[in-house]
């Protein structure tokens, strides 16, 4: 009569390692007291979610400020919708982030740590140690039923009213004797390995999570598989061993998670291993007509971490704006350390929301613009230059042809002790700023300037020669304006505008349509940064040129 041991063997007849093995090659982490090890384990599917950069800033953040190891796991046993490159670009855009791992996965050639692999597909053979034993302990089995064996067994538990699944006495292979269990095998009848559970429905368990407390669960009761036919584990049984071995203290995950964590609790339970505290993290929502959703891969351009990035949105403002998802008190912080580095800020489990946070673009646009106005222009101008390299050649041109112009733009309004801010991701600047370059102006130029329609052309015309043949820019913006305003009398213009709106009757306009006059003639729009910055910044010659072609215009 054959064994359970004998089974075992002859399934996995090259593991001849024990789990006793595998923890002497993984020891105990030397790390203090209060240490965590938190990591980040995406599968190699497509694009990162911004969900995720949510949960690995989280994890990584946890680590860092307890002095403990942020690591990356690379789950990719899901072959068939694996995407070839997709890992290494998951850490790249972390990388871009500021989120580096101290250890694991960096590319499908390339990782560091002694708790290796950290790629689950070239992991197989720990998982079937595990598995071995579990198979002599009575406690695993390979199990023979076909897909429409399984589909056979859904419907009548369906058309039963009975809970699907494969446990119980819907479970038929998980009786079969050693000796049956053998002989299929013998046969070449394909089998996959399942969980024998112990479990009940009827029966709840208690366990606490890090950030929704004390939770009453139902019990595991399903005969999971753990072993899919390819020789890989599910993800389920992959993270029992890989959590345990890596030394995993906290596992932070989706609320989407939570249903399976009875499942989790009774694989460490019934293999003896010491279970990792976990923390469900409320999941990014959407609104859309009343409702609320996931954050949708399909729907929402901001679902991928990439489109932040094309966009040009600082990285720094996505991170922040994740970190008041994290955790209610981060605004009043920075309210209050505005000089610091977010990553002073220390997060606590007991600040975060138990429910789905609202995402909201709008605010991560109004951080940008608060972070990049107290920005000096030459900072913004190395972030800009590196954004504009991969996303937009024409602007990085013009950048790297002459750095100190595009400084000196940057630079208007903003040393000031309320800086303008009308930058919120990269890709905004070039379109408010083209003006500067010749090329771009005379496009502007071809597609009309915005004059004021109630103002005689004339008027204009006769105005904006004066302004050119007594052309000089004060050294002071004050100085510069009280010129304008001396112009006033000589068209009958108001000197102020407060004048003006008194008695209208007597003028033909104010200084302020003076200033809109140069403006229109130096950009072609009625709006635009600092008037007298930009007549800085072009110079004397330029300035009497852009003149001229208004006035042409203006005859036309």
């Amino acid at each position: 009569m054959s064994t359970l041991i004998d089974l075992a063997n002859l399934i996995f007849p090259n593991i001849n390692l024990t789990i006793d093995d595998l923890e002497k090659k993984y020891p105990v982490r030397d790390l203090k007291e209060g240490a965590m090890v938190t990591r980040f384990a995406p599968s190699p599917t497509g694009f990162l979610h911004t969900g995720s950069l949510f949960t690995s800033l989280i994890s990584y953040r946890l680590a860092k400020q307890s002095g403990g190891v942020f690591y990356i796991r690379l789950e990719d046993t899901d072959t068939k919708r694996e995407i070839e490159g997709s890992g290494a670009d998951l850490v790249k855009q972390l990388n871009y982030f500021g989120i580096i791992p101290d250890e694991g996965y960096i590319n499908d050639d390339l990782e560091k740590g002694n708790y290796g692999p950290y790629k689950q597909s070239a992991r197989a053979d720990i998982y079937k140690v595990v598995i071995k034993e579990l198979i002599k302990k009575g406690r695993a089995y390979p199990c023979f039923c076909s897909a429409s064996d399984l589909e056979e067994l859904r419907n009548y538990q369906i058309q039963n009213k009975i809970t699907p699944g494969y446990y119980g006495k819907y479970a038929k292979c998980r009786n079969l004797s050693p000796d049956e269990a053998i002989s299929l095998i013998k046969e070449g009848k394909p089998y996959i390995i399942r969980f024998k559970s112990m479990g009940n429905e009827q029966n709840k368990i208690k366990i606490h999570d890090e950030i929704r407390g004390d939770l009453e669960l139902t019990e595991n009761y399903q005969d999971i598989v753990i072993l899919k036919s390819d020789g890989l584990p599910t993800y389920h049984f992959a993270h029992l061993v890989d959590d345990h071995f890596m030394h995993t203290t906290h596992v932070t995950r989706g609320e989407e998670w939570l249903a399976s964590l009875p499942i989790h609790i009774e694989l460490f339970n019934t293999v003896g291993f010491k279970l990792p505290k976990y923390a469900h993290l409320p999941v990014i929502m959407k609104e859309e007509n009343g409702n609320r959703r996931k954050l949708s891969k399909r729907k929402d351009n901001e679902a991928a971490v990439s489109y932040f990035i094309s966009e040009g949105y600082p990285k720094y403002a996505l991170i922040e704006y994740l970190l008041t998802l994290a955790n209610s008190n981060y605004e009043e912080w920075r309210e209050q350390n505005l000089d610091k580095s977010y990553n002073d800020f220390i997060l606590s489990f007991n600040k975060m929301s138990l429910d789905g946070a609202l995402f909201d673009i709008e605010k991560i646009a109004n951080i940008a613009k608060e972070r990049l106005a107290y920005k000096k222009a030459s900072e913004v101008e190395e972030e800009l230059k590196e954004w504009a390299k991969t996303y937009d050649n024409n602007f990085y041109q013009k950048i790297i042809n002459n750095e100190e112009y595009i400084i000196a733009i940057l630079n208007i309004d903003r040393e000031k002790a309320k800086p303008r801010k009308d930058y919120a991701k990269y890709s905004d600047i070039y379109p408010l700023i083209k003006f500067f370059y010749n090329d771009e102006f005379k496009k502007l130029v071809a597609n009309g300037y915005e004059w004021n329609s109630e103002k005689d052309k004339l008027e204009i015309i006769e105005i904006l020669t004066y302004y050119k043949d007594n052309y000089n820019l004060a050294s002071d913006e004050s100085l510069w304006f009280n010129d304008l305003k001396e112009m006033c009398p000589k068209f009958n213009y108001a000197a102020n505008t407060k004048d003006y709106k008194k008695n209208k009757e007597l003028y033909k306009g104010h200084v302020g349509d003076i200033a809109e006059y140069l403006r229109v003639a130096m950009t072609t729009k009625k709006n635009s940064p600092n008037l007298y910055a930009i007549l800085n910044i072009l110079g004397k010659e330029e300035v009497i040129r852009r003149i001229n072609l208004a006035i042409k215009s203006l005859e036309a």
